[in-house]
């Protein structure tokens, strides 16, 4: 195999296009292998050469089996002696490869990994890399990489780093160095990126050489800098995608400037019952800044649980009074909806504000009522859910539009609630705390305000977290119980709503019977779930809210919204099913009056990265810190769940380990395009190349909507 030359400065701008050709125009790419390399992902001559990758097997550093010091990580190189499939009792399988060189013997071990025999043959030359440990008076290595060597390869071509890819069935990862090597030498030599003044004021390497070592590097140290070189450049296409979308919508459109002065925010900010935190009036002047100036607001309220983000879509509400127009607050589900009702309207209703909920379940003569006070302008303020933006919902004067929990809507659905006036604010909200790195790159384009500190009387204690093993349930079961002698309510939360959703974990329907039959005939249990119709869910929160349910068993319905000071327990089942955010928005719903509140979550986990998440959610509630360590321990693509943004996954950048790369990436993108902002100078054109094929890919859709 031919490895490309690492000084190919021949740079062809047309091989930038042929980067979005299908991967059946490389070399060797036959039906077959398409139809594999579709398997990983990879449809493009670009996405091959993306196909970074994962480790490398460091061959300019192989020992002889005997020198190798016990308790080290080392290469080895050998040939097969001995293949042994061990099952030593039902469930359990051993797999034994010896492999030996001129000075000993090392046998590799493999648990439940019986396909492991079938790879290697007795006599094919390997290398094998993994920690030296003795093992019953043998060298042994357990669950080490191995690679299959190439017969024709002499000790010379074995004295180099050799990448090793993420393969799959019917390509092997010493094929993907063949296709990957020959498509470095046809498309590799394209311009770079990264503008030169750039790359030269980063200390960043130039691209053909970054490219060209990530995937075969002359030595191990080579890797780092390519990596960090490749980094950037990720990040810096996403920040200047971002800065892009931000001009267009901020800078290029015009705005409505809301009036400076007025009776209804004075009202509103008289009549508060409590006194606003300072993270809660830092925020109000951000909004109220931002409403009042020409340009269009384009603002993220990032609230940790308890910290009263309702208070600041109050304010922003009553500007849009102030002046004379309307808002719309959108919220994602019926039940977070009516909670507006409950707790933003006696808001309103205090600050002189006309407003009105509309949901899916209002009725047809009160809608038809709704409607046309809004379209007179009658009513200031419509709530409510995604009937908002049906077609025949029409504003007299639209200027406002808040997004509560905006992650649980699409890109299209925020679009069309803020298409609804000529010139809207838009406000989004999320009690979902998000990692700085993430919200910089996937809402880089909006204004950020940080909710942090919850109220004096809620202090940091106030809802105390327990992991309950499940040979403890009697315990929490009699904590509930107790709870309820003392007047106070509790909830019971499952995963799923029916049997048959999983075989493993509890069901919604079948818990509440339960419950209710056999652990607590005494008491009032409820069910509410997201299947039910809405006027059920309304009937049943109506009677949790009044006291007339003692235990309310729920799936995540309840997550975001639900306010019930009584309630001050809460039982989780399955917690190891449950990212870190949503464990913390759970916890959010108990200990919300004067009581302290108790969180108890079922969980035996089996994993460590289950045993961190269990331990990290009872170590602190802190919603910030636990949203890094969930970034940490599971990506950034279950945090989001799903890609609300519409950017590009980051192929070798991390949101983890790159926030220093990631905030020059930012300040770079901005003052790119502060002064190049359809980025066609000659030196930007290949960076406008890049960005304008992921504003294509997007619809130039802005992550806020």
């Amino acid at each position: 195999m031919t490895v490309p030359a690492l000084d190919v400065r021949s740079v062809d701008p047309a091989l930038r296009n042929a980067w979005d050709l299908p991967v059946g125009s490389a070399r060797h790419v036959d039906s077959r292998r398409i139809e594999a390399l579709a398997r990983l992902g990879i449809s493009t001559i670009g996405d091959l050469l993306r196909h970074y990758p994962f480790r490398y097997l460091d061959l300019t550093a192989t020992m002889p089996i005997r020198d190798v010091p016990l308790g080290s990580e080392a290469t080895v190189v050998g040939h097969v002696r001995d293949i042994r499939l061990k099952k030593p009792r039902p469930r359990l399988s051993i797999v034994e490869i010896a492999i030996a060189d001129d000075s000993g013997v090392v046998v590799g071990v493999w648990f439940n990994q019986p396909y492991m025999a079938k790879r290697f043959s007795v006599d094919d030359r390997i290398a094998m890399a993994g920690r030296m440990e003795m093992d019953f008076g043998l060298r042994q290595m357990r669950s080490p990489f191995v690679e299959r060597m190439d017969a024709a390869e002499t000790p010379e071509e074995l004295g180099r780093v050799l990448p090793v890819y993420r393969a799959t069935e019917g390509l092997s990862t010493n094929w993907l160095r063949r296709l990957i090597a020959d498509a470095l030498l046809d498309f590799g030599a394209v311009p770079d990126p990264i503008p030169s003044a750039i790359r030269v004021r980063r200390g960043l390497a130039p691209y053909w050489w970054a490219v060209g070592a990530i995937h075969f590097p002359r030595q191990l140290r080579d890797v780092d800098e390519a990596r960090r070189r490749l980094a950037y450049e990720e990040h810096l296409l996403l920040q200047t995608a971002v800065a892009v979308r931000r001009h267009r919508i901020v800078d290029l459109q015009p705005g409505y400037a809301h009036c400076a002065t007025g009776t209804h925010v004075a009202a509103l900010r008289a009549s508060l019952p409590f006194t606003l935190t300072a993270d809660q009036s830092t925020a109000i002047s951000e909004v109220l800044a931002d409403m009042q100036a020409p340009s269009p607001m384009n603002r993220m309220v990032l609230g940790d649980v308890g910290t009263g983000k309702t208070v600041v879509a109050a304010f922003a509400l009553a500007l849009t009074a102030d002046s004379g127009t309307q808002a719309a607050m959108m919220a994602p589900t019926e039940v977070l909806a009516h909670q507006y009702a409950t707790s933003m309207g006696p808001l309103l209703d205090a600050a002189g504000v006309t407003w009105a909920l509309l949901t899916g379940s209002t009725s047809q003569q009160r809608r038809r009522e709704i409607l046309k006070k809004v379209s007179s302008g009658e009513i200031s303020v419509l709530l409510g859910t995604h009937a908002l933006i049906q077609q025949d919902v029409s504003f007299k004067r639209l200027t406002l539009a808040v997004v509560d929990e905006q992650h649980r809507f699409g890109v299209q659905q925020r679009l069309r609630l803020r298409s609804k006036g000529p010139a809207v604010d838009l406000l989004v909200m999320t009690a979902t705390p998000i990692p700085r790195s993430l919200a910089l790159t996937h809402y880089g384009d909006l204004d950020t305000s940080f909710l942090r500190t919850r109220p004096a009387n809620r202090p940091p204690d106030h809802v105390r977290t327990v992991i309950v093993p499940h040979a403890r349930r009697a315990e929490a079961y009699e904590t509930v119980r107790n709870a309820v002698r003392q007047g106070r309510q509790a909830y019971v939360v499952c995963a799923l709503v029916e049997e048959g959703d999983s075989p493993e974990a509890r069901a919604a329907n079948r818990e509440a019977e339960r419950l209710q039959s056999r652990v607590f005939p005494d008491l009032r249990v409820g069910l509410l779930t997201g299947k039910m119709r809405p006027g059920d869910k309304q009937r049943v929160m109506a009677l949790f809210r009044e006291g007339a349910i003692d235990v309310l068993v729920a799936t995540t319905v309840i997550e975001v919204g639900i306010d019930v000071p009584n309630a001050t327990v809460m039982i989780v089942e399955n917690g190891e099913r449950y990212g870190l955010a949503q464990l913390h928005q759970l916890r959010g719903r108990i200990g919300r009056g004067e009581h302290p509140g108790l969180f108890l979550v079922f969980a035996d986990p089996k994993t460590d990265e289950g045993r961190q998440r269990m331990e990290a959610i009872a170590r602190t509630d802190d919603g910030f810190a636990l949203a890094e360590e969930d970034l940490r321990l599971r990506g950034e693509g279950e945090i989001l769940g799903s890609r609300q943004s519409g950017l590009p996954q980051l192929h070798i950048a991390s949101l983890v380990d790159d926030e220093d790369l990631l905030l020059a990436a930012r300040a770079d993108a901005r003052e790119l395009v502060s002064v190049d902002p359809d980025l066609v100078c000659a030196q930007n054109a290949p960076l406008g190349h890049e960005v304008r094929a992921i504003l294509a890919d997007t619809g130039s859709a802005v992550s806020s909507g």
